[in-house]
């Protein structure tokens, strides 16, 4: 993570998973379901029916560490070894290319195990998904911890608080091994997710591409204070970006798919399809009970009409048979 490019790219990966598990659980919470591991869904024929039904999220894991990779070699100035040769010298040099390709190894694998586990095996498998998470975590934190050694100023200070945002990461995926269906630690994953991508991203144009054109000053007290007051507005922020897109989630949900599942129906759009069928017979089943319970509804309204005139037609002859005997 080398330059503004090495923090940049890092840091849009992550955040863009954390946005991701955001919306898993903005979905949950409307729909009162557990979707952050949905079952793998059954194989159906046809060209375009298999791409549909692929799980994409491994996939972009993969890609993005071939990118972070590819970044990572094109920014290395000469040959890339691990031990140098020179005058029978035999020192390990690129130390910091090392620990980055190493950091962008574990997102290798969590992918290539979402892969596995999302479309390749018969049944889903969320505790392999999370165990290779928190075993990605582990090393991340502890490439995190080591790579602190030779920073020193605002670059230490930034960094020793995004190890600490990795660190309650680290927590709460190892948390998540025991309880995978709390909602805690769903949003409490996505946040922190958030927070450490934008807070690396921030990073970056702090140290190599300053917003004001001034350079950060190691030894000056405002700017290593301000360093810390930046990563609580990035909190702030962040949260505020959670509530906002759980009722853009909600107002998407309850109005504007409805309004599309109406647009895209076959009696307005003349297209058959097997979602289709399986919605016109749910709302048809619906339908059905529906009648059942207002048929029912109408012959208990119907009974208690019958009773209460046979009562009133009782009371009145009750009220008529004095009169007969007085005639």
């Amino acid at each position: 993570m080398g330059g503004f490019e090495g923090h940049l790219f890092p840091g849009l990966s992550i955040f863009f998973y954390g946005l991701y598990h955001a919306r898993l659980i903005s979905k949950a919470l409307i729909s009162n379901r557990l979707v952050q591991y949905p079952p793998c869904r059954p194989w159906s024929q046809g060209r375009w029916a298999k791409l549909q039904q692929i799980h994409y999220v491994g996939l972009v894991k993969i890609l993005s560490s071939f990118i972070l990779v590819a970044q990572e070699l094109h920014s290395v100035q000469g040959q890339f070894v691990l031990i140098s040769k020179i005058f029978h010298q035999r020192n390990f040099i690129y130390d910091k290319q090392w620990q980055h390709l190493t950091f962008y190894a574990t997102f290798f694998l969590s992918g290539c195990v979402d892969v596995v586990s999302q479309n390749v095996l018969p049944q889903r498998a969320p505790a392999l998904e999370q165990g290779a998470q928190a075993l990605s975590m582990f090393l991340i934190v502890t490439l995190m911890v080591s790579h602190l050694e030779d920073a020193e100023g605002v670059e230490l200070y930034s960094h020793i608080l995004f190890v600490q945002v990795l660190f309650l990461l680290l927590l709460v995926v190892i948390a998540e091994l025991w309880a995978p269906n709390s909602l805690r630690f769903w949003v409490m994953k996505a946040l922190l997710y958030m927070i450490a991508g934008s807070w690396l991203i921030q990073i970056g144009f702090m140290l190599f591409k300053p917003i004001s054109g001034h350079k950060w000053m190691d030894d000056d007290k405002n700017d290593i204070l301000f360093v810390t007051t930046f990563f609580c507005w990035h909190i702030i922020s962040l949260a505020m970006l959670m509530i906002w897109i759980y009722g853009f989630s909600f107002w998407w949900y309850h109005y504007v798919s409805v309004s599309l599942e109406w647009f895209l129906s076959p009696a307005h759009s003349g297209t058959s399809g097997g979602e289709v069928e399986g919605r016109e017979a749910v709302r048809k089943e619906d339908q059905v009970s529906f009648l059942q319970k207002c048929q029912g509804h109408m012959t208990r309204s119907s009974l208690g009409f019958s009773q209460s005139c046979l009562l009133i037609s009782e009371q009145r002859k009750g009220k008529r048979s004095p009169r007969g005997l007085l005639l």
